[in-house]
């Protein structure tokens, strides 16, 4: 990968319905070298796929908690449970296997803190194997980036 894939990555994270003509125009090249270098990139798994960026807060609320649980036991049949548990709630945005204090950290958005806390009594506390949750309510987004790339 070099520079010119850099930025066409770069253009492509920004705006994914950007016009061939443009994107080209941005990194400098033709039409035809830089399709041919689109389908490298995609053909080698650097690009995914091409989405909507929605809006969060209209589809699922503003409030965005980042919810730490840990588990009666770490061994692959309870965090398997979990797992296949928590991919139910449309109400979380991510779930990330964790090193250190606690086993999981959530990110769950919800239209209020009252939607939440029905999250916690009747979706967390009802998986099975959750010993402990640790809850703490974001204030407001410092950074959100869409790419590892350098903009």
């Amino acid at each position: 990968m070099d520079r010119i894939d850099v930025k066409i990555l770069q253009v492509l994270a920004r705006d994914g319905r950007i016009s061939w003509r443009e994107l080209a125009e941005e990194v400098g090249l033709s039409s035809t070298p830089v399709l041919r270098r689109v389908k490298v990139l995609e053909d080698e798994g650097y690009i995914q796929g091409y989405s909507a960026t929605l809006n969060e807060a209209k589809l699922a609320g503003p409030l965005s908690v980042l919810v730490s649980v840990s588990l009666e036991k770490q061994d692959a049949d309870a965090l398997g449970r979990f797992e296949t548990q928590i991919k139910l709630a449309p109400q979380v945005m991510s779930c990330f296997l964790m090193t250190g204090d606690y086993d999981y950290q959530l990110r769950v958005v919800t239209p209020t803190i009252e939607a939440f806390q029905a999250f916690l009594t009747n979706t967390l506390a009802h998986i099975p194997g959750v010993a402990h949750v640790k809850s703490s309510v974001a204030l407001k987004a410092v950074l959100l980036r869409q790419s590892p790339l350098v903009s």
